[in-house]
């Protein structure tokens, strides 16, 4: 991952913070008010989780609601690529993107939902087969948002002419051979003209890379059991991914509030690692120092905080300024995007006549 930012004390790059917004979405005031701190409090991106919830509007829809009330913080919602219509996701991802002014992106989610599966009429995806689907959806987002060249629309009001077709260009995807699900293809071109970012920003799990190339994504996201073992985790992946992509450190977070200590409300609300996230608990002097470290080898962490109410405020006072202070937090971008904040330049569409060689 390319980076210009100032170098901490100890030499390396100064990184980013995420935070998952999971808990908030209720309603439209639960959004704003939790996706508002988040920015005030200085995050560089909020993320949301598409877990399904009664009553709460998904992923994607939140993050569109939260996209004209914010003016700095990337609006990250996952994503599913197995049971989602590959078409729909580029398209709903690229209004996105135009609703929050260049600081969308994307999570891919690729996961055994045996319910989801069964409301749109298909059998179960298992094992390798969920990242292959990945794959190919990921592919069919990025040659449909490259399918409207930049300057394809031309309002051209002497002539009628509202786009000029021939800056419209057909995707023509189709699954490649050895595809384990029902194989399918995509003509295109996108209904909506290409995203202000080019590309959105592509971000995946850690256990997808394998069917899912690495030269496939933006930024990884790693997660491993313990803090302990996270820092080693990260560098592993980076290892493997290379500097061009970005690695993002998993943690979840409690800490000492409102005097109630952290291993007090982990007693009381059964909080722990969940499916071998690591998780920290303590005050938050002891969290800046871990985040200080971990960002020292992780161009980001993502946290995901045990109460919105409680953890946010601790970080937005204590933690937060004092990793600035320290260097190890870049500033917030303002007027930015979201490939911006990653070090990403803005890429030419593919179907451009000067695009070849551009990369995704």
């Amino acid at each position: 991952m390319s980076n210009t930012d100032t170098p901490s004390a100890e030499g390396s790059q100064a990184g980013f913070l995420a935070i998952e917004l999971d808990g908030a979405g209720w309603d439209g005031a639960d959004i704003s008010r939790a996706v508002l701190a988040a920015e005030s409090a200085g995050f560089h991106a909020a993320t949301f989780t598409d877990a399904p919830v009664p009553g709460r509007a998904n992923a994607l829809q939140r993050a569109a609601f939260a996209g004209p009330i914010t003016r700095s913080i990337a609006l990250v919602p996952e994503v599913d690529t197995v049971y989602t219509e590959p078409f729909h996701v580029s398209t709903q991802l690229a209004s996105l993107d135009y609703v929050s002014g260049g600081r969308a992106g994307w999570i891919v989610s690729a996961d055994e939902a045996p319910a989801a599966a069964a409301a749109v009429g298909r059998s179960s995806v298992t094992g390798a087969a969920l990242g292959q689907e990945a794959a190919a959806s990921i592919e069919v987002s990025r040659r449909l948002w490259d399918s409207w060249e930049d300057d394809a629309v031309i309002r051209d009001v002497a002539t009628g002419r509202y786009i000029d077709v021939d800056k419209l260009h057909y995707a023509d995807f189709e699954t490649p051979a050895g595809f384990a699900g029902a194989g399918y293809s995509v003509k295109g071109p996108s209904i909506i003209p290409r995203p202000l970012q080019g590309q959105l920003p592509v971000l995946a799990p850690a256990s997808l890379l394998g069917e899912v190339p690495a030269d496939a994504v933006d930024a990884v996201l790693v997660s491993a059991p313990t803090p302990e073992l996270l820092a080693a985790e990260v560098l592993d992946v980076r290892s493997r991914v290379g500097g061009s992509v970005a690695v993002i450190a998993e943690l979840d977070v409690v800490l000492d509030s409102r005097g109630q200590a952290a291993a007090s409300r982990v007693a009381a609300t059964g909080v722990d690692a969940d499916g071998g996230r690591a998780a920290f608990a303590g005050t938050a002097a002891a969290l800046t120092d871990f985040l200080e470290s971990l960002l020292a080898d992780a161009d980001g962490v993502r946290l995901h905080l045990a109460s919105l109410a409680l953890d946010l405020d601790e970080l937005g006072r204590l933690v937060l300024p004092e990793l600035r202070r320290r260097g190890a937090l870049r500033p917030v971008l303002q007027d930015g995007t979201f490939r911006d904040l990653l070090g990403l330049e803005r890429p030419a569409s593919r179907y451009a006549p000067a695009a070849a060689g551009t990369g995704k």
